[in-house]
């Protein structure tokens, strides 16, 4: 079966990826392009990108928990957290660490054990705790200095995809759920 073009996984890599049973993600700036829309009625919209979801979806079939921690609170993540049937959907979380932590215990995982992908400051404590950190390259370098992973895609737009097909190609459930597609 032939293989798309991807980054060579590194035995680095592969090391922190093969054991995850848990990815979470910061929404705005990972999921979302970052940009916020306001219009003047009060509504708000965000773009989330149906590759992304695809993405997500493939690493909850492989058997993977997912988290979406956010600072923001939007009634749009939420919709878009039971669409993709994500595990955990923690919005209005300043405090992201102590969040990570209450999951991994609730899964009773250790940090090895669990990934994160954020792009702003207000991560960089769940980036430095997970046994995988990623991030998009309009990251401050902070974060990218502290990120395990830099997508070549930007977030809003395939980044969350890249890290699910690189998680899942690590953890050599790629090809076998792209057969069933097949079927």
């Amino acid at each position: 079966m032939m293989q798309s073009a991807s980054p060579p996984i590194t035995p680095a890599l592969l090391a922190r990826i093969k054991p995850l049973k848990l990815m979470a993600f910061d929404v705005d700036g990972i999921l979302t392009d970052g940009r916020l829309y306001y219009a003047n009625d009060g509504a708000e919209s965000k773009s989330f990108h149906t590759h992304d979801g695809q993405g997500v979806r493939l690493l909850r079939d492989a058997g993977l928990k997912i988290a979406l921690i956010t600072a923001r609170r939007s009634e749009l993540v939420e919709r878009r957290g039971r669409e993709l049937g994500v595990h955990f959907c923690l919005q209005g979380i300043e405090a992201k660490q102590q969040a990570f932590e209450d999951v991994l215990d609730e899964l009773k995982l250790k940090p090895g054990q669990a990934g994160y992908m954020g792009d702003d400051l207000l991560d960089l404590p769940v980036l430095t705790r997970a046994g995988f950190a990623a991030t998009v390259p309009a990251a401050p370098a902070e974060v990218q200095l502290h990120s395990h992973y830099v997508t070549r895609r930007s977030g809003g737009d395939g980044a969350v995809r890249e890290i699910c097909e690189l998680i899942l190609r690590g953890q050599g459930a790629y090809d076998k759920l792209v057969a069933e597609y097949f079927k």
